[in-house]
């Protein structure tokens, strides 16, 4: 509001005649055409074959008398929707990511797959378009990096899951370590470096072999990790976030965690939704007389724990940063509270560097 004018946005039902809902699975995609006063048209359900995504757009231009500006919104776009998203964008149609929908609204209605790709459909309609959730770019350095934190993601996993059980196997059968602490890094190479003793009985042989196979392949991972990190590093430096890594506390992969987050310039709309995104923006809890906000737990957990880092490391390493904590524990805010707010003010600062690296030629 600017003095006595209240603006809106207009919403989705004011500017497109048709809705397409997907409800997108493995094997088959669900489509659903409704109108901008929510009457129903049509669904259908089509392979998710190259073929049937095309007789699937094919079908709804027919049942829309061939408007191009119906919008398309998708569950999963990251997922089973990718391809769907892609082709459809390629066809000409705005695609949007199916907007999140809490279990309350499914009450009373049941569930099929028509009924979910319906309900993906309406629950945009009184959205205002500036709402509307922007796919994120699927191909170039985002969509490389994409795959690349993934991957680092799953063997980490793995790696935990090695010492892991080579722990509770070095503490359950007599291996000759010590293993009432955690293992470290020379003592697992000590068991990688094992060879097989014929002395030993069955049993002892055979968890031996176990270690020895747990023990390398805990190196494996670390192995593979190094040459992640490396084509991690390589592809940030080729991206909008290279500058980024010039700032304490921001390495190559909390880098890309952004960007991917991020992807590319006009998909977030503000600072405050990229913050909103990371879910690190503050929601209002007030009643009454009582004013108050309450810890947003939604939004990218990935990105929101690559700001949790870069603030619990500014807060150590950068003076500016410790000279504003100790500023802020004075007047009895504790560290929790601190770091939310140095989240909120680091995912807009990021926003604003990827958004200007993305403005300048070299970056383009």
């Amino acid at each position: 509001m600017e003095g006595n004018q209240i603006t809106m946005d207009t919403i989705v039902a004011q500017t497109y005649s048709y809705v397409i809902g997907v409800d997108t699975h493995a094997a088959t995609h669900t489509y659903a055409i409704i109108t901008a006063d929510n009457q129903h048209v049509d669904a259908q359900t089509f392979p998710t074959t190259t073929a049937g995504m095309n007789r699937a757009i094919a079908w709804a231009a027919r049942r829309t008398g061939g408007d191009m500006a119906a919008l398309w919104v998708i569950e999963g776009i990251g997922s089973y929707g990718a391809g769907l998203a892609r082709t459809v964008a390629d066809t000409g149609y705005r695609v949007v990511e199916a907007a999140r929908m809490s279990n309350r609204s499914r009450r009373g209605i049941g569930k099929s797959d028509p009924v979910d790709a319906a309900r993906i459909a309406v629950a945009v309609l009184p959205l205002p378009e500036a709402r509307l959730r922007e796919p994120r770019l699927d191909e170039g350095n985002r969509a490389a990096l994409q795959v690349l934190l993934t991957a680092r993601d799953e063997i980490g996993r793995e790696r935990t899951r090695a010492i892991n059980a080579l722990t509770a196997l070095a503490r359950t059968t007599d291996l000759g370590i010590d293993a009432r602490r955690a293992l470290n890094h020379q003592t697992i190479a000590e068991i990688a470096g094992w060879r097989a003793r014929q002395r030993d009985d069955i049993a002892i042989a055979t968890a031996r072999a176990e270690a020895i196979r747990l023990a390398k392949r805990i190196f494996d991972c670390d192995g593979d990790l190094k040459t992640n990190d490396a084509r991690i590093r390589d592809l940030v430096a080729d991206s909008p976030a290279a500058g980024l890594v010039n700032y304490t506390g921001i390495g190559p992969v909390t880098a890309a965690t952004t960007l991917v987050a991020w992807s590319h310039p006009g998909r977030i709309k503000s600072e405050a939704a990229y913050a909103a995104i990371a879910g690190a923006s503050p929601i209002p809890a007030s009643s009454g007389k009582t004013i108050r906000y309450r810890l947003n737990r939604g939004g990218d957990r990935k990105l929101n724990r690559a700001l949790n880092v870069m603030a619990m490391v500014r807060m150590v390493h950068d003076p500016t940063t410790r000279d504003y904590a100790q500023r802020r524990r004075r007047e009895d805010k504790s560290d929790r509270e601190i770091r939310r707010v140095l989240k909120r003010y680091l995912a807009r600062s990021i926003y604003r560097q990827l958004n200007a690296a993305a403005a300048t030629p070299q970056s383009s």
